[in-house]
């Protein structure tokens, strides 16, 4: 695992279709921040010493006469019961909700707006998320529509929000007919990734953000893709671990800095989103927890690849590679009970990334290397379902 280890010369991402050639010096992962670079909004990711950079941070909005809030979960809170409390935060500014995949919802939406409103928060509150990318997700997108937007802090607990969610920009909650239709780009302030949170995380969920890891060696880094083969396994306490969730977040740091609101004609943001298509039908078609969204990803990823093959961009020899490192992460490569094929096409029509009306895929011309592709045929869209166990 030695090419974990990064000088200042081989830190950079493969370039591909939604990459530039070079990445900015912000993205060698010996620094302890790593810059989401967005001109007046650029904003930093921190890594090390967490802990004291978040009470700095507390520090100084208090002093500057801020009100401060926190939205978390029961679980996250239970978990950590001491995490926030140390960093300078106040009971009486935290608000609890439910875990799970359905908090992500209007009603919690709606519940959180009437938490700041009832505390006659102002346009100078500070928002934190303490959580996962539920949490994110829904906390982001409350400070993007309370008052027109306030600021808002990310303090992700879990492998997935670390390495994907946290980061970007993207807020949302999801709706009965689709996962994250409705929501908002709004940039957090600042990004404050303390792997030791990851102790307390259950074995799915840690296997869950795995599935995320893995899509950026997809997409974008075949050297983390090989990396990752090479693995005997990895845990909260695996020296590796560090290094690996720096270089997803300066992978999504890079692409989010060349297309912020994905607006690219091909390529950029959307190549984010490799497996994702697949991955949110399965969601919404068998219930929003069912599967947690790391391993409908997985599926998602063994699918993608497949596809590819069927596009003529890879040779089969790939799938065996992607599904043989998607297994040994302990994810899913199928479904685990079938699902109505003409459900799951209808929530691929209402998937965000569709043009005119068709279906828009993320697809590989190479392990590592990553394209949108468009005008694909839903019948062989539909003989993947069934392959992967739909009915």
């Amino acid at each position: 695992m030695a090419s974990l280890v990064k000088t200042a010369e081989n830190t950079r991402p493969e370039a591909n279709a939604g990459f530039t050639s070079e990445a900015p010096t912000t993205f060698i992962m010996q620094t302890q921040t790593l810059t989401v670079q967005l001109a007046e909004r650029s904003y930093p990711i921190h890594f090390s010493h967490v802990p004291e950079a978040l009470k700095a941070d507390i520090d100084a909005l208090r002093a500057a006469g801020r009100s401060i809030r926190v939205i978390s979960d029961a679980r996250v809170l239970h978990a950590h019961p001491d995490y926030l409390l140390q960093a300078g935060f106040e009971d009486s500014e935290i608000l609890s909700l439910p875990a799970g995949e359905t908090t992500k919802s209007v009603e919690f939406f709606s519940q959180c707006l009437s938490f700041l409103a009832s505390a006659s928060a102002n346009r100078d509150c500070a928002l934190f998320a303490f959580g996962g990318g539920v949490i994110g997700d829904l906390t982001g997108y409350v400070a993007a529509s309370y008052l027109r937007g306030i600021d808002f802090y990310q303090i992700p607990t879990t492998l997935l929000s670390m390495v994907d969610s946290s980061v970007g920009g993207k807020t949302g909650i999801n709706l009965p007919e689709g996962k994250n239709l409705v929501g908002a780009f709004w940039q957090p302030k600042a990004v404050y990734i303390d792997t030791a949170l990851l102790a307390s995380l259950p074995a799915r969920e840690f296997a869950a953000g795995m599935g995320e890891v893995i899509k950026y060696g997809m997409l974008a880094d075949l050297e983390l893709f090989n990396d990752l083969v090479a693995l005997d396994g990895l845990d909260a306490h695996s020296p590796e671990l560090p290094a690996i969730v720096r270089r997803c977040c300066a992978i999504k740091a890079q692409v989010v800095a060349d297309d912020e609101k994905e607006t690219a004609a091909a390529g950029g943001r959307a190549l984010l989103n490799l497996g994702h298509t697949f991955a949110h039908a399965i969601e919404n078609v068998a219930g929003y927890g069912q599967y947690l969204h790391g391993e409908a990803v997985a599926i998602g990823l063994s699918l993608a690849t497949q596809l590819s093959v069927e596009l003529g961009q890879i040779p089969h020899s790939d799938v065996l590679r992607a599904e043989r490192v998607i297994q040994q992460f302990e994810l899913p490569t199928r479904l685990s009970q079938a699902l109505p094929v003409s459900a799951l096409m209808a929530a691929m029509q209402r998937d965000k990334k569709n043009r005119s009306g068709r279906l828009r895929f993320v697809t590989m011309t190479a392990l590592g290397t990553a394209v949108t592709s468009d005008g694909i045929d839903s019948a062989l869209i539909e003989k993947l379902w069934r392959d992967a166990g739909a009915e």
